[in-house]
């Protein structure tokens, strides 16, 4: 699988994870350099645009993301 698309400009890494580098790294290496598809953002962001991740949503967060995503 290839890069997450999001990965560049994603406010979960770039403002929220930007006090915690170790666990960001790890975040990054599974959801964004590989299974971007299970990603909880990547999901909401495929579904519903970019505009409508919520901002705290974290990639682990599917069940949140599946709820968001059928209530839209």
């Amino acid at each position: 699988m290839s890069d997450c698309e999001c990965l560049q400009d994603c406010p979960f890494f770039n403002e929220v994870m930007m006090d915690m580098p170790s666990t960001a790294d790890r975040l990054k290496r599974k959801y964004c350099l590989g299974e971007n598809e299970s990603c909880a953002r990547y999901m909401v962001f495929k579904s519903l645009g970019e505009e409508n991740v919520p901002a705290t949503l974290f990639p682990m967060q599917k069940v949140q993301a599946e709820k968001f995503i059928n209530a839209a």
